[in-house]
């Protein structure tokens, strides 16, 4: 289960599947306003090593969503696939598409401070505040 092999998934049309391997071995919440309208509710994602390996990358949109990052989704059904920030150091995959999530829990929440009171989490995570992730990701690419 701690293994880092191949994950894949796809979108819900099928137009656009992926192959990639994890950088962490856990998926992370993220409470932001931009995340909750772009998904719904939280955004959950896992963290890529490098890209992943895409076919039908053709259907593949970008919308520049900041200065620091882009979403990225299927431009047939929409499926949210991919959110990428360079500036940051991360890229990853939107956990809801990957065709199977054994061995992953939730570990991490950030803008912690953005959640609405509607939902909660059931167990422990690693929260942080909206100023501590920005702080956190900033000092990790200070160091570069």
């Amino acid at each position: 289960m701690s293994e880092n092999r191949a994950r894949t998934g796809r979108c819900l049309c099928g137009k656009v599947s992926y192959q990639f391997m994890l950088a962490k071995n856990h998926i992370d919440a993220c409470h932001c306003t931009m995340c909750r309208r772009w998904t719904g509710g939280p955004g959950l994602s896992v963290s890529v090593a490098g890209e992943p390996d895409v076919s039908g990358r053709e259907n593949v949109a970008i919308y520049k969503s900041s200065d620091w990052a882009e979403r990225q989704f299927c431009r047939i059904c929409g499926t949210h696939l991919f959110y990428n920030s360079p500036a940051y150091n991360y890229f990853g995959v939107s956990a809801g598409t990957m065709d199977d999530l054994e061995g992953l829990s939730l570990t991490t929440e950030i803008f912690i401070d953005r959640k609405p009171d509607a939902y909660s989490f059931a167990g422990a995570t690693d929260k942080l505040t909206e100023a501590e992730f920005i702080a956190m990701v900033s000092a990790s690419t200070d160091k570069e």
